[in-house]
């Protein structure tokens, strides 16, 4: 008996599939932030917004309409009790990651998705709605950055002499450990913003290091890690390992996001 072939999708469909959805789903957070919403708190005691909902039920239809024999690994559908059986290609979609920032007023949130393959991040898709800044990597582009000047390469920085600059999140900003960390460094700067921002920054030469040294899931990181590694930097586990996905119950451990060394 003959088993049914998977299509195969080209790395530059599924990289303009995956800008463009994020970039519509952009546009959704903001029009939603214009009105109005209301926060709600999921059970493991995380917000949750209408801006969350609408803009993965956005990036769902387009990724199951245009890609559909890629399986989805969704946040929201994910905590609905949604699980998705994934082969060694998934896509990790967080729809709006940052939706503390988001929920209080601030503009560090972003809109995430990756295609992992064979447990790397290998395409990926941010946007920053409030900055109207959207950045890419795969299909052999390197990393990008699209805005109202065009699309422009971006790249990690070699780190200047007066020290690193350093971003963590403002969750985690008193962290004793993030202090302990940070001991055997040179520091120019220390920062503390939320979201996947901290990892663009990172990518675009703006910021040097970033250590999280508390929770994330895979669909939190996987989509700024492919930007990051195509920048020139790395994201890796405090033992040097690059960070793997497809993980049992997509928990990420502790990780350091680099620049240039």
């Amino acid at each position: 008996m003959n088993t049914p072939s998977i299509p195969a999708y080209e790395d530059r469909f599924l990289l303009d599939l995956a800008l463009r959805l994020a970039d519509e789903a952009a546009d959704l957070i903001r029009e939603i932030r214009a009105r109005g919403f209301a926060t709600q708190v999921k059970s493991d005691s995380s917000p949750v917004t209408e801006a969350d909902h609408a803009a993965e039920a956005h990036i769902l239809k387009g990724l199951r309409a245009h890609a559909p024999a890629i399986p989805v690994v969704a946040e929201e559908e994910m905590a609905a009790g949604i699980h998705t059986d994934t082969g060694s290609e998934f896509w990790l979609v967080d729809p709006l990651d940052g939706t503390r920032e988001f929920a209080a007023g601030r503009d560090d949130f972003t809109v995430n998705i990756a295609l992992v393959r064979d447990g790397r991040p290998v395409i990926g898709a941010v946007a920053l709605p409030a900055y109207h800044q959207l950045y890419g990597a795969g299909a052999g582009r390197g990393a990008f950055r699209i805005d109202a000047n065009g699309e422009q390469a971006i790249h990690v920085r070699t780190p200047p002499a007066e020290g690193l600059t350093v971003l963590a999140s403002r969750h985690y900003a008193d962290d004793p450990r993030l202090k302990d960390f940070l001991g055997g460094h040179t520091i120019a700067h220390l920062g503390n913003i939320g979201s996947a921002a901290k990892f663009i920054r990172v990518a675009e030469g703006i910021a040097d290091l970033y250590p999280r040294l508390g929770t994330t899931m895979e669909w939190d990181t996987a989509a700024p890690q492919a930007i990051v590694e195509a920048a020139g930097g790395s994201v890796t586990t405090p033992d040097g390992a690059t960070l793997a996905y497809g993980k049992p119950g997509w928990r990420n451990p502790h990780f350091i996001c680099r620049g240039a060394r």
